[in-house]
């Protein structure tokens, strides 16, 4: 079975750094590319950045300067470094990979369960 398992989220203090991991798992062949989304209370899901297996990266413009995302391949794992963090980068920060290709087949659109990361002011 495929999973993605997010690690890392917390509380940190505005203008502090956090780090978060996430690691792909079970009979995995290749994957296309890997993201980070996330969620705040009572808002909808938005893109934070993602990465392809080639290291190519987007992130969304609120985020641009301060977080970056990365990949070891060799692992399926991919980082975000979150740096001057800002209150209202609180919310829950899933995991995401549009496609992996497994031993069975394709799995497309996986998810992680989420990890929290709260800044306080």
């Amino acid at each position: 079975q495929v999973q993605l398992v997010e690690s890392g989220g917390g509380l940190v203090q505005a203008g502090g750094s956090l780090g978060l991991s996430c690691v792909a798992s079970g009979s995995i062949v290749s994957i296309n590319s890997m993201g980070w989304y996330r969620q705040a209370s009572g808002k909808q899901r938005d893109l934070v950045a993602t990465i392809t297996s080639g290291g190519i990266a987007n992130y969304a413009d609120s985020v641009k300067g301060r977080f970056t995302i990365s990949i070891d391949n060799a692992k399926n794992t991919i980082y975000l470094h979150m740096n001057s963090l800002k209150p209202e980068d609180t919310a829950v920060y899933y995991c995401n990979t549009d496609k992996i290709q497994t031993t069975t087949g394709f799995i497309i659109n996986l998810w992680g369960k989420g990890t929290l990361v709260t800044v306080s002011s």
